[in-house]
């Protein structure tokens, strides 16, 4: 099967954050060894998006963002013959991309592999050390992952999955991060077993999938924490048990009141916000895990109680992806059999030219779920 590829494409550039997001014609990118080219079908907008449009995480710049994708294979490079990929596939692409080569993507820990935060999240490149990104002129482009906020993107093989007809192409954009960091926040930074209480801080994208994840984990309790009434109600009709508005109610009082005075087993925190770290630590019981997912603006702390912390068992357990070569065809398989709703989460879509609309709303709050960027659009 062949498809026409065209010399040029358009893409959402980022080159000076006083003037955010602008739309470009540039090069169409090829794919190398042990990468795909995926005509994008739609990209989700992510906060980690916003840290680098609005200068908070140092980025090189020009660049590409957008993360998390779904889209149709155009070009299979070498390399591929065991990868079962093909043209005319339709995929989904993970945001953590791992090598496949180094020590821990060796060990399956893909969420540590060195090249992708070395290569890819310091300098925007792919493992061959450069972007697949340029100018008309030849200029050199950063792409954050795969650079998604363009009409193509190339994705090494190891971060796309095929999604099966059942699977909504441009919701499955979602898959590749908010659903992607939820289970691996899930399955494995927490471990939730069943009949274990959990408490979700900030229920937007990634927030709504965890909550989702932990009750098809069996949890007992999940109790949703935010600052909005609106997120809240939705949260309830994806599976909270009990929610609980921080800028009105007491996290802690609620928590130990909904959970029998005994505090919940994992606190999720989804935002990377001093203040939603602290009421994640609020709502702990003693021996219990706290899992933060959100990345803060830049190098931002939080006050942890050490003596609390120490004397009552509490662990505190980083998680910033999950295993995408394993759990990436696992989150595709959740959506496919309906376990998690992760259409309805897709509350709004934009094109392409108005993308900076969209990262306006979503830095103000005023995004339910996760707003996506409509290739149809």
């Amino acid at each position: 099967m062949s498809v026409q590829i065209p010399e040029t494409m358009k893409a959402s550039v980022l080159r000076d954050v006083k003037k955010g997001l602008q739309v470009e014609e540039i090069r169409t990118p090829r794919p190398r060894t042990g990468e795909v080219l995926v005509k994008v079908r739609a990209c989700g907008m992510c906060h980690s998006d916003l840290h680098v449009i609005h200068g908070d995480i140092a980025f090189p710049l020009p660049a590409v963002l957008g993360h998390e994708v779904s889209g149709e294979i155009v070009e299979v490079g070498p390399g591929n013959e065991h990868t079962g990929l093909e043209v005319g596939q339709n995929v989904a692409g993970a945001f953590l991309m791992p090598c496949g080569q180094c020590s821990a993507c060796s060990e399956g820990r893909d969420d540590l592999c060195g090249p992708f935060f070395d290569l890819n999240r310091l300098k925007g490149q792919l493992y061959d050390g450069q972007t697949r990104l340029f100018g008309l002129d030849g200029e050199e482009i950063a792409q954050y992952s795969m650079g998604a906020l363009a009409e193509y993107c190339v994705i090494p093989s190891t971060s796309v999955a095929p999604i099966p007809d059942n699977v909504d192409p441009v919701a499955a954009a979602i898959i590749g991060c908010a659903v992607l960091t939820a289970y691996g926040a899930v399955r494995r930074g927490a471990d939730v077993r069943h009949g274990e209480s959990v408490a979700v801080v900030a229920t937007g994208g990634v927030g709504s999938n965890i909550i989702q994840i932990s009750r098809a984990f069996g949890a007992k309790h999940v109790i949703a924490i935010d600052v909005a009434d609106d997120k809240l109600e939705a949260a309830r009709a994806l599976g909270a048990t009990h929610t609980i508005n921080s800028t009105k109610e007491d996290v802690r009082e609620k928590v130990f009141e909904y959970t029998g005075g005994r505090g919940v087993d994992v606190a999720f925190e989804a935002l990377g916000r001093p203040e939603t770290w602290q009421s994640a630590l609020a709502a702990l019981k003693d021996g219990g895990r706290m899992v933060p997912i959100g990345l803060g603006a830049g190098v931002q702390t939080a006050d942890v109680e050490i003596n609390r912390t120490v004397r009552r068992s509490q662990s505190i357990i980083g998680s910033y992806g999950a295993r995408t070569r394993h759990d990436m065809p696992a989150t595709i398989d959740l959506a496919s059999h309906g376990i998690i709703n992760y259409k309805d989460i897709v509350s709004q879509h934009y094109s392409l030219e108005n993308v900076a609309e969209g990262y306006d709303l979503l830095a103000q709050g005023k995004i339910l779920g996760r707003a996506v960027v409509d290739m149809s659009l």
